[in-house]
């Protein structure tokens, strides 16, 4: 699907890192919850002296890695993985363009790609110059990011820490679950103000899954067909959110919270009435990685504040 191909693409997009805080709109005296990159903290194994030379090239695939154990391993990684421990890792892409001279002048063992890598040229380069390239599945929900994770523990011969750290995911998620006091209507919106991309999640976006982990209720997936829909003020309003969840660039891109709301229909629903918006950092939201646990009970805390 195009719009699916272009939102794999827009979610490696914008890096920040910033700390964290939960802020509070003063000019519309309601809650604008925010969670940086930085206020989430990874699930890791103890690290490993690895022998392997590692170039990651898939989407948050170094994070795994690293939280597997193998970040010693890692020689090259894409623009995506963020988190403060992989900063001094290179980055071997050019914005999303891997670039096939930087990969192969670091001699990498092993070259771990997926479906969005490319482009495809450079990635038959890297077969030709006889690297080994292993394709990885994507993750866009909390079960394929577990499967993602086994998947990369077998590239590695670390099936044991892969069921390790399965399993401390599995434990965190899980915590996030405890009752948040209500089950509000959650909306993901997908925005990028300069390019005129205005979309709503529905079923599939990946979104769903994390707002579904904590409590929440999908409502884009319960009344919308498609992983991403163009946004309608009739579809919106059908949806009448009670909260709305963005991504801090996409906020950014229409002006903030006051440009949200004059957005079509947004005021007329009771997120916007209230004003109740969260917002994640873009690298983060829907990395799904060993961070993702800790995001979730950053989320959960979000909507028990705005109860």
């Amino acid at each position: 699907m195009l719009i699916r191909a272009e939102f794999l693409t827009m979610r490696k997009m914008l890096i920040i890192s910033v700390i964290f805080s939960m802020t509070f709109s003063i000019a519309n005296a309601s809650p604008n919850i925010d969670i940086p990159s930085d206020a989430v903290k990874a699930i890791e194994l103890p690290q490993k002296t690895g022998k392997l030379r590692i170039v990651s090239l898939a989407n948050g695939a170094a994070e795994i890695i690293s939280a597997l154990g193998f970040r010693k391993s890692l020689v090259g990684r894409d623009i995506a993985s963020t988190t403060t421990e992989l900063r001094s890792v290179p980055i071997v892409t050019s914005g999303h363009q891997l670039i096939a001279e930087k990969v192969i002048s670091l001699k990498p063992d092993l070259v771990v790609i997926d479906a969005g890598t490319g482009p495809k040229s450079a990635i038959q380069t890297l077969k030709s110059a006889n690297l080994k390239v292993a394709t990885i599945p994507e993750a866009w929900n909390l079960q394929d990011m577990y499967m993602k994770v086994s998947a990369i523990a077998g590239l590695l011969s670390a099936k044991a820490e892969g069921k390790q750290l399965t399993a401390l995911m599995k434990s965190s998620v899980s915590a996030s679950k405890e009752s948040i006091g209500w089950k509000p209507n959650v909306l993901f919106m997908y925005l990028r103000g300069p390019s005129s991309i205005y979309l709503i999640g529905g079923p599939g976006s990946g979104a769903d899954s994390l707002i579904s982990a904590i409590g929440g209720v999908d409502v884009g997936a319960k009344t919308l067909k498609n992983p991403f829909n163009t946004l309608t003020s009739e579809a919106l309003i059908k949806a009448n959110p009670d909260v709305i969840l963005v991504m801090t660039k996409g906020l950014q891109s229409v002006g903030g919270v006051s440009g949200l709301l004059k957005l079509p229909g947004v005021k007329q629903t009771n997120a916007g009435k209230r004003i109740r918006i969260m917002s994640a950092d873009d690298s983060l939201l829907l990395s799904f990685g060993p961070r993702t646990p800790s995001l979730l009970a950053k989320l959960a805390d979000g909507l028990k504040s705005l109860k």
